[in-house]
């Protein structure tokens, strides 16, 4: 119920609809119970011709209600109908059929309203997770495969509407049903109902037992969705190397393994729940069966109860035989929502370890420095930075080299907030970034990685990433630095072609002119460029050199470089190994040190 009760709070928004529906419930829980009682006068007409009453009766109290209402309705039949028999009949057929429309059209009216409630509460679920799944940091995302986070937000959140949800349009109508219904049942025969409710806590028993071990089949069923959708996931982005190593067969042996898992894991699921249904109505016609023979009894031999009373009776007992399995289905269903619950509000109760100060700062403009004071960082349980210090001078551009591992990337990632530090402080005009607003420190940056990423939109759209209401003129212009101008002429629909998944329409090169177009158009004082040329031919790396030199111009850069040549206009080059510096200074400073970073250039040189 812990888990109930947090997903509630998603339906707080909706409470008036939740209101409408519990109104609507009472009244279809209140006419449900009088459309079979009022069977009881149509029956007398039909059976009982002594039971004509022809004197108005008069009330004597609680004690005698049914007789009362039972005579009420009979002198008012007679009245009405006199000698004629048929249309006696008529009125309380009439009567009879009036019951159980408004019955059925407050049944409507109830989930009509309960219907916005239910989406709603669905929608804000998957917002509040998709805004989660954003604001949680990239780390989260090492440990946690994606095709289970996906899972989460599409089929666990859809159980919660099936399971949880659902419980909403039982919770008032079905005990409501049965306690209107029980309350006419013991105007009609106390005796009988007493007789009933021997049998009832037995059967509930029996039911309640089936369900125990719901939750942790259900718990399977959804953690091995979340495996083969993760296994899809990656068979897609990487088609091109599962195709080019024949790994087909061993991907499919993995995929089907799952399918297998998730296979047995639901038909135990599937089979244990569909045991409830017939359960409970074996055991709800056994009791009708315990009644018709103690109510028969008390007809044919005690005469305690009329006949026309004990026919109604019995259709007021199979009518709690409904609502009593919706409730031991719904039981089920919170056993099963629980599963599914507990992995959406695993990620919804996730903390971000990247929190902003309680009062951050919102910063505008770079002014002077950006420093690195006694930085060290570890991704596990090594450090890949130790004791670092660095001072990035406004309009400078300072380029980091060293062979892979060296710590390079980590630096771009902790500059732009995307981990924090362990030890050390990162500056911004003397400002800790910590106590920055995480949106206004990225605003004040740019960023351009080896892997060009962009998304199944127009290039218009691609490029207008970062500002929002771009003109066209501002689009084109930030194009045409980026040298990407031409290029996106000659395609079919010029700005508006849509580029494919992850912009796989076009080449390398393309892409990476589109990434620094897009970095030029948000106009950042700070650029930060992850190896943007590594993955690049000659020719390609020839027009995104120059569309970054242009794009560096006036900017302050922090350049991490996997090819030598292309940073040699750089102002200070720091030169890492294993997360320490090992030299520092301009591109002809180092090569007259003759330390590593000319033996760098040397080998390049020689690959070359």
């Amino acid at each position: 119920m812990e888990y109930f009760k947090k997903i509630l709070q998603f339906a707080k928004p909706y409470r008036n609809y939740g209101y409408l529906n519990i109104f609507f419930n009472v009244l279809y829980a209140l006419f449900s119970a009088l459309s079979f009682a009022a069977l009881i006068p149509m029956l007398d007409v039909l059976f009982d011709k002594g039971k004509k009453v022809t004197i108005e009766p008069i009330y004597k109290g609680v004690r005698y209600i049914k007789d009362y209402l039972q005579d009420y309705m009979s002198f008012r039949v007679n009245q009405y109908s006199g000698d004629d028999d048929m249309k006696g009949l008529v009125l309380v057929i009439g009567l009879v059929l009036v019951l159980f429309l408004f019955k059925n059209v407050f049944n409507y009216m109830a989930m009509y309203f309960i219907t916005f409630l239910r989406n709603g509460v669905l929608k804000d679920i998957r917002n509040k997770m998709y805004q989660k799944i954003t604001d949680l940091p990239i780390s989260y995302y090492s440990e946690k495969r994606k095709g289970d986070v996906i899972a989460r937000i599409t089929s666990d959140v859809l159980e919660i509407q099936h399971s949880f949800l659902s419980v909403l349009e039982l919770i008032v109508r079905e005990p409501l049903t049965i306690l209107f219904t029980i309350l006419i049942m013991f105007g009609i025969s106390a005796k009988l109902t007493l007789f009933v409710f021997i049998f009832i806590p037995v059967a509930g028993s029996i039911i309640s037992r089936i369900g125990k071990s719901l939750k942790k089949q259900s718990d399977n069923v959804q953690k091995e969705q979340g495996q083969f959708l993760s296994v899809v996931e990656e068979t897609l982005g990487g088609l091109r190397v599962i195709k080019a190593f024949n790994s087909e067969s061993r991907f499919y042996k993995v995929f089907s393994g799952s399918t297998k898992r998730f296979f047995d894991f639901s038909n135990s699921l599937l089979n244990r729940q569909n045991l409830a249904s017939p359960t409970g109505e074996f055991l709800g016609i056994l009791v009708i069966g315990v009644l018709l023979w103690f109510g028969g009894k008390m007809v044919l031999i005690d005469k305690t109860l009329d006949a026309s009373s004990f026919i109604a009776y019995m259709g007021l007992a199979y009518n709690i035989l409904t609502p009593a399995k919706s409730i031991s289905k719904a039981s089920y269903g919170v056993k099963k929502g629980n599963a599914a619950a507990e992995r959406v509000l695993e990620i919804l109760e996730t903390e971000n370890p990247i929190s902003e100060a309680p009062n951050a700062l919102q910063k505008e403009s770079f002014e002077t420095t950006i420093t690195l004071n006694d930085v060290s960082f570890k991704y596990e349980d090594e450090y890949v930075l130790k004791s670092f210090d660095l001072t990035v001078p406004k309009g400078h551009t300072v380029a980091l080299v060293g062979q892979s591992g060296s710590g390079k990337s980590t630096i771009a990632n902790l500059v732009t907030r995307f981990y924090d530090v362990n030890k050390g402080t990162i500056e911004i005009d003397g400002s800790n970034i910590k106590q920055l607003t995480k949106k206004s420190l990225r605003d004040l940056m740019g960023l351009v990685t080896q892997d060009s990423i962009l998304f199944n939109d127009t290039v218009r759209n691609n490029i207008a990433l970062g500002k929002e209401n771009a003109t066209e003129e501002e689009i084109i212009e930030a194009a045409k630095i980026a040298n990407a101008h031409d290029f996106i002429q000659e395609l079919p629909q010029g700005y508006d072609t849509n580029i494919g998944d992850s912009g796989n329409k076009l080449s390398g090169g393309q892409k990476q002119r589109l990434s620094i177009a897009r970095a030029v158009l948000k106009n950042p004082p700070i650029m930060i460029l992850d190896e943007a040329t590594s993955a690049l031919d000659t020719e390609s790396e020839r027009l995104v050199q120059d569309a970054l030199e242009k794009m560096m111009r006036n900017r302050t850069s922090i350049v991490i470089a996997h090819r030598l040549s292309t940073i040699q206009n750089a102002n200070t080059i720091v030169v890492l190994k294993k997360g320490e510096i090992v030299e520092q200074g301009s591109h002809s400073e180092l090569l007259a040190a003759n330390g590593t970073y000319k033996k760098l250039v040397t080998m390049q040189s020689l690959d070359s």
